[in-house]
C-alpha cells in the first residue's frame, strides 16, 4: 500500500497507515500547514480525504485488486470539534460488504481519542476494463 501512495494526496498530506485488515482500518495524518484552512485549524477537506482514504483502502483489501477497482460514490462527514496542531486517526469499519458496493463508517479522534469528524463513504466495486 505504501508504493502506491507516493506521488498521491495519501503521500502529500502525510496519511500513514496504522492498522490494515479486512474489517478495520486506521490511518493518521498531521494537523499542520498542508491540513490546515486559513483560520489555523484543521481543514474539513482534509478529514474528508482523510475518511474516504480510510474508506477506499478498506474496500481494496476486501476485493481482488486484479479484477476490481475500489470507487468512492458518496461521503458525508459531521465535523464535531476543531483542532488546530497534533495528529487526528480515522478508523474505518464496515456497515456493509456487499459484492459490488461496500458502505463504512469512519471516525476520526485526536490523540486523547476526542472525535473530531464523523463520516459515511460508500465505494463501488467496479471491474476493471
Amino acid at each position: 500500500m505504501r508504493s502506491r501512495s507516493f506521488n498521491t494526496l495519501i503521500g502529500e498530506l502525510e496519511m500513514e497507515y496504522v492498522e490494515l485488515t479486512p474489517n478495520r482500518v486506521a490511518m493518521t495524518m498531521p494537523v499542520g500547514p498542508k491540513t490546515r484552512q486559513p483560520a489555523g485549524i484543521l481543514h474539513g477537506g482534509a478529514s474528508v480525504a482523510l475518511a474516504e482514504t480510510a474508506a477506499t483502502i478498506a474496500t481494496a483489501i476486501n476485493i481482488d485488486l486484479k479484477k476490481f477497482n475500489p470507487v468512492g460514490m458518496e461521503i458525508n462527514a459531521n465535523h464535531i470539534r476543531s483542532k488546530s496542531d497534533g495528529v487526528v486517526t480515522a478508523t474505518a469499519i464496515p456497515f456493509h460488504k456487499g459484492r459490488t458496493t461496500m458502505v463504512w463508517d469512519i471516525k476520526i479522534a485526536d490523540e486523547g481519542g476526542k472525535l473530531i469528524c464523523v463520516s459515511r463513504c460508500t465505494l463501488g466495486v467496479v471491474s476493471k476494463k
